[in-house]
């Protein structure tokens, strides 16, 4: 190896190239394609993974000096996980750092699609201010909440719901009912979940067991009028085909997506048309704030590994 170097799958934030830089010099993949990733990794001795390039055997084969991969965010279903680890490389992932950004851009949604936000703008713009007369907005206040998924970012929303004097339940069956219950917070099935909320919101990890966990049997149970919002991973829902439908009958008054499978997602599609559908490219989560905590955190495990130190978060462990 001539000189290592770090490369990424994407842009990343000044701060993670600060620290990084004595390690090598920083190269971006032009984009997330295959081809385009792995001619810089002859050298490669960290990897930071951006958006969803896949990360599986053929990457780790090519980079053949690689010590540490990266992942800048909670999620890492698109890096293989098993393969890092029978080549004794740390995955290392930033869990907490953007908690509270995706829990305000949840909030951010249920207002959004309750006080019906995007509908009053275009009357206003269309000049109809008699259209305030024509249907009403909706509550969050004695709203019931499900939330599926309650780890950081689900018991950070489960918080801020309290301020708006809604009632919260929790899916999650690694919580326990002690832990859901100092905050106030009633654990029960997915399936009492969905029949009993106003607002779902979905922030689980995606695993076997909870790919496409939202699918059409459990949208037949939900509360006729409820809302639905994404914000974790596109794989929780069996597919937009169920959502477009309930939001045509009526059981879902709207639905908030920001993640999608797959990214980007073919918007031809006829839920993007749907006016009490509120969609974003996966973005609600990087605030300035975020982005800064994401990225520090992200390149100093990277370091801690490549210095012979313990990361503060690694998907797996046993290899150090």
């Amino acid at each position: 190896m001539s000189k290592p170097r770090i490369v990424g799958t994407g842009p990343i934030g000044q701060v993670a190239i600060d620290i990084l830089e004595p390690f090598g010099p920083i190269a971006i993949a032009p984009d997330h394609r295959m081809e385009s990733l792995l001619p810089l990794l002859d050298e490669a001795v960290g990897l930071a993974v951006r958006g969803e390039a896949k990360i599986d055997a053929t990457v780790m084969d090519a980079a053949p000096h690689l010590k540490v991969i990266a992942r800048s965010g909670v999620g890492y279903n698109n890096v293989d996980i098993a393969g890092a680890t029978s080549r004794n490389i740390p995955v290392v992932y930033t869990p907490g750092a953007g908690a509270r950004a995706v829990a305000e851009a949840a909030m951010a949604m249920m207002l959004a699609l309750s006080k019906q936000i995007l509908h009053w703008d275009a009357r206003m713009m269309a000049g109809d201010w008699a259209s305030r007369n024509d249907i009403s907005n909706r509550d969050l206040d004695g709203a019931t909440l499900g939330i599926v998924g309650f780890g950081r970012i689900g018991q950070i929303v489960a918080e801020l719901a309290k301020a708006f004097n809604m009632t919260v339940l929790a899916y999650d069956p690694y919580v326990t009912a002690e832990r859901a219950e100092s905050l106030d917070v009633k654990i029960t099935s997915l399936d009492e979940l969905m029949g009993q909320c106003d607002f779902i919101t979905l922030h689980a990890n995606v695993t076997d067991e909870t790919r496409g966990m939202i699918n059409r049997q459990q949208l037949k149970r939900i509360k006729p009028g409820s809302y639905l919002v994404n914000l974790a991973r596109g794989d929780l829902v069996e597919s937009l085909d169920i959502i477009h439908e309930a939001l045509c009958d009526g059981r879902l008054a709207g639905a908030g997506l920001d993640v999608f499978s797959p990214e980007p997602p073919d918007t031809s599609h006829p839920l993007f048309k749907m006016p009490n559908c509120v969609t974003a490219p996966h973005a609600l989560a990087m605030t300035t704030g975020a982005m800064e905590r994401i990225f520090k955190a992200m390149a100093q495990d990277m370091v801690a590994v490549l210095t012979g130190k313990r990361p503060k978060d690694v998907v797996n462990p046993e290899v150090l």
